[in-house]
């Protein structure tokens, strides 16, 4: 199936065409076997990403950066694969400051980028026969887009240097939770049930029972894995929420989430608080300002 041969720890692997997939039914042991298994699994992209991708490979010499980045941006996943394989390709004892796609490409080059990805696997061809897997994840997608709006306009509002990479953090923030609507659909839609049932219950608690792990670490240990870069990996890590940089991303993580369904969730206001201390300002205005951000 692969058209180029992917080092172990890469998630550059592609598809030429696709294949019935295998789910997993069970959970998984520990953290450990959860992140085996992924250092191996194949990650799916968007179909419109795919398509985008082969109309660009076809008008090579007429590509730039710019606008692969503009199409790569637009995917979480792909997002990742592109910054996990530009990673897995420097040599051992080097380190970068690279934490945007757009300075990925710049790295990488164009033709090396569509040597390294061939036609990709579609979520849409993965989930094929889970079609309620497949609109999980689409809500999950669409979160994450809002996640990382927020988190964007927190930054420039705090006239944060770091606002590209605290905004990526935000939209790659729940990759893992992503991954598992994509190789443990079932296990997924049980988290997704409970939750539903007993919408006071706390993700990670019915993920702990699911499957053993909580998503949050699979997602440090992953990025961990996959070399991404230092900055990117610790204001994505939940456990030193005392910055304002990391409570920026977190903050614009559960306001999206807790806004899914609308904004009557008893957890807002106090969303709206804390949002209100990273801003330094009242909680009115906090609320304002992010009614104001969704709606762009």
């Amino acid at each position: 199936m692969a058209v180029t041969p992917t080092p172990p720890t890469s998630v550059s692997a592609i598809a030429a065409t696709p294949a019935r997939a295998t789910y997993l039914g069970a959970p998984l042991r520990d953290l450990e076997a959860w992140t085996r298994y992924f250092r191996e699994a194949q990650i799916p992209v968007l179909a419109k990403t795919a398509q985008a991708l082969e109309r660009f490979r076809a008008d090579e010499d007429n590509v730039d950066a710019n606008m692969l980045s503009a199409m790569i941006e637009g995917d979480p996943l792909m997002t990742l694969k592109l910054m996990a394989h530009v990673a897995s390709k420097r040599r051992p004892g080097t380190f970068t400051e690279t934490e945007s796609v757009t300075t990925s490409l710049v790295m990488m080059g164009i033709s090396p980028f569509f040597r390294s990805f061939g036609p990709q696997p579609t979520v849409e061809d993965h989930l094929r026969d889970q079609p309620q897997a497949l609109e999980g994840l689409r809500a999950l997608l669409r979160r994450s887009e809002r996640a990382a709006q927020f988190a964007m306009g927190f930054a420039v509002h705090r006239l944060d240097t770091d606002v590209g990479v605290i905004r990526l953090a935000a939209y790659l923030y729940d990759f893992a939770e992503m991954l598992m609507w994509c190789h443990a659909p079932t296990l997924q839609l049980r988290i997704a049930q409970a939750q539903r049932a007993d919408p006071t219950l706390r993700s990670a608690t019915v993920q702990r029972v699911m499957l053993n792990i909580e998503t949050d670490d699979l997602r440090q240990a992953l990025m961990k894995l996959w070399h991404l870069p230092e900055l990117l990996v610790r204001i994505s890590d939940n456990r030193h929420a005392d910055t304002a940089i990391v409570r920026n991303v977190v903050l614009a993580v559960r306001l999206a989430r807790h806004t899914t369904q609308g904004w009557d969730n008893p957890a807002v206001p106090d969303d709206i608080d804390d949002i209100a201390k990273l801003l330094n300002a009242a909680p009115r205005v906090a609320l304002a300002f992010v009614h104001k951000i969704d709606q762009a």
